[in-house]
């Protein structure tokens, strides 16, 4: 049993995808926080899927993991970002997860020869899996991915439609983000698309109660109006999702509308009015930073497609507020390092991160990179499969192993010292079957990384399947490698770095998961104050002084 009355806030999208549903959803969870209420936010996504695990950052940008190990969509991330709200793999639900549920239940019998539907049995699981996730909290934000009127949504769509009934109606609401496009030949903007979609989603037996307008300009009172009208949505609840400059305006600008105060009132939530002090020095610090501006390359394989690196990207720009510089990012196809060289490529920029990633294609490219970076004396983080690609970089210029490489990229080389974890060797199945979720780190006392965090041991969180070859780690450590975090449970190599370079430092695991605006991971943290300081240096100035909010 529930010791509190949980209230259910349903999030749907229509006329186009990639309208910012996970950012409205994050958004909303942030305010509603604010206000002293406990949230959680879950995202049922259609994909047929069991998780976005196997998919290429091509097909589905980011993969966010939880502290639990589970791999999920990237909106986790977005939630996590903006709230307190710890996400699990309970909070991500696909598709493929719920039917493959129902089907396993049914081969051990527990439907008692009933034959199996979609209503009421892959519904009933959904609502089940709500439920689940749902426990001790205030208010629960769903967001249901895709687009109304796709058919792999319809069974989630049925399912909060019968939440309502089994939570009550003053338990539950339904926001519809759609789109307002402005026909510039017209000069109008376009109510239709909202109409229509709106129709779509009553068909199914769902009434909006608010609708959330992506647009990029300002909307007239008697435009709603009109939309409200005619989607039979109340005059009051009719808000914009507007194009803003940072990501991290949002909430500011939902609540200046006012979008959480009628929340609160439908759904008859007592609550403080939101403290939003850190949000404003947060969208202060991004618009107008006091210490210029840093530019990073990051050296990757999925440069083409940016939501590839969500939380990366995000977590750069964490580390510029905590600065109090402005982070521009240069992405830099690590492919096109092979072809035209480092110099060519990295010229003019304050650091260089080489971030994760699967497969052989562009990994020289990145060791090149890495090169570059330790040899000029360039600030430089390797996250994941960076930090085994300096550790090859190491061995090979360094140590003279010639074809040092990975035995991921080499089965056959002759000093691999990056290999396959041992509990990997005889793995078949492909998903969810990586080093996932948090590990515990032990930091060796007076490196870099142990005077960043402050701390002397931490919990990280990982998704791969090789691991730097303790075979070498004594060759390595001797040639100048300061191996300054290690795994005590596993007796894995954690973090690198090197003493004789100004910021050289490399980490087996993701700390882009666990970085807030208002809580900047230390490690990107430092990185940037490292860029900063490359900056000034080679700029010749005196260090800019830092300057606090």
């Amino acid at each position: 049993m529930r010791s509190k009355k949980t209230k259910f806030i349903f999030v749907t999208g229509g006329v186009v995808s990639s309208l910012g549903k996970g950012l409205a959803s994050a958004s909303i969870g942030a305010l509603l926080e604010n206000r002293g209420l406990d949230i959680t936010l879950i995202k049922l996504d259609p994909y047929i899927n069991v998780d976005p695990g196997t998919m290429s950052p091509f097909q589905h940008g980011e993969v966010f993991v939880t502290e639990d190990g589970g791999e999920t969509d990237m909106d986790l991330g977005h939630y996590e970002r903006f709230t307190h709200a710890r996400m699990s793999r309970l909070n991500n639900f696909t598709s493929g997860r719920i039917y493959n549920a129902v089907i396993t239940k049914e081969r051990r019998g527990e439907y008692l020869g009933k034959t199996v539907q979609v209503i009421p049995h892959i519904t009933d699981e959904i609502k089940a899996s709500i439920r689940q996730a749902s426990q001790d909290v205030d208010v629960v934000i769903v967001e249901v991915g895709g687009t109304v009127g796709d058919i792999e949504s319809l069974p989630f769509l049925e399912a909060i439609r019968q939440m309502r009934y089994d939570v009550g109606s003053q338990n539950a609401v339904y926001i519809h983000l759609t789109l307002l496009p402005y026909i510039g030949a017209a000069g109008e903007v376009k109510t239709k698309p909202t109409q229509h979609s709106v129709m779509k989603l009553r068909e199914i037996g769902i009434q909006p109660d608010f609708l959330l307008c992506r647009t990029d300009r300002e909307i007239s009172r008697e435009l709603k109006d009109k939309i409200a009208m005619f989607c039979n949505v109340d005059n009051g609840n009719v808000f914009t999702s507007p194009d803003v400059r940072s990501i991290y305006e949002l909430p500011l600008e939902l609540h200046r509308q006012g979008l959480d105060e009628r929340l609160a009132e439908v759904l008859n939530i007592w609550s403080r009015a939101p403290h939003l002090e850190k949000w404003e020095t947060i969208v202060r610090k991004i618009y107008e930073p006091a210490r210029g501006e840093v530019t990073v390359a990051i050296v990757g394989k999925y440069v083409n497609l940016t939501e590839s690196y969500k939380s990366l990207n995000e977590s750069l720009l964490h580390g510029g507020i905590a600065n109090d510089v402005r982070v521009k990012l240069r992405f830099v196809d690590s492919q096109d390092v092979e072809t035209q060289g480092p110099e060519a490529m990295l010229d003019g920029v304050d650091a260089v991160l080489v971030p994760g990633g699967f497969g052989v294609r562009g990994t020289e490219g990145k060791i090149a990179a890495v090169r570059y970076a330790r040899e000029n004396k360039l600030p430089f983080f390797g996250i994941c499969l960076g930090l085994q690609m300096a550790v090859v970089e190491f061995s090979r210029t360094v140590l003279g192993l010639k074809g040092a490489n990975s035995l991921e990229f080499d089965e056959h080389t002759p000093h691999p010292v990056v290999t396959l974890m041992e509990s990997q060797v005889k793995v078949q199945d492909k998903g969810g079957t990586m080093r996932l979720g948090s590990y515990a780190c032990a930091l060796k006392a007076g490196t870099v990384a142990q005077k960043l965090y402050a701390q002397d041991n931490i919990q990280e969180r990982h998704r791969h399947r090789y691991e730097v070859n303790n075979a070498y780690r004594g060759r390595l450590q001797e040639a100048g490698l300061v191996i300054s975090g290690h795994n005590p449970e596993l007796n894995l190599v954690e973090m690198i770095e090197l003493s004789d370079h100004p910021y050289f430092v490399g980490c087996q695991f993701h700390p882009e998961f666990k970085s807030k605006p208002f809580a900047p991971h230390p490690l990107f943290s430092g990185f940037i104050g490292a860029a900063l300081a490359q900056r000034d240096s080679s700029h010749g100035t005196a260090p800019t002084p830092p300057v606090r909010a």
